[in-house]
């Protein structure tokens, strides 16, 4: 069994970054190969805009016993979706 965690992978020029919400083996290098992307955080955007997730695929991800990093936790977090 492969262990999966939701991550964030960089995309945007230096100083301008841009964040794609992914799950991917967490063997896998920041930037590499995902298996489903799930939503984005744009931190330059004004905050209405940062963030935005596809709810039902994080949930269904999490049920099957994907492992959000910190700071993918603390993102959902903000947007007021609960992790158990």
């Amino acid at each position: 069994m492969l262990s999966v965690r939701i991550r964030l992978k960089r995309f945007g020029t230096k100083r301008r970054p841009y964040y794609r919400i992914v799950v991917m083996d967490s063997r896998s290098p920041r930037d590499g190969r995902t298996i489903e992307e799930v939503g984005f955080y744009h931190p330059i955007e004004i905050e209405e805009k940062q963030i935005q997730v596809k709810e039902e695929r994080v949930r269904d991800w999490l049920n099957k016993g994907a492992q959000p990093s910190d700071t993918v936790k603390k993102l959902l977090n903000n947007i007021n979706f609960r992790i158990r």
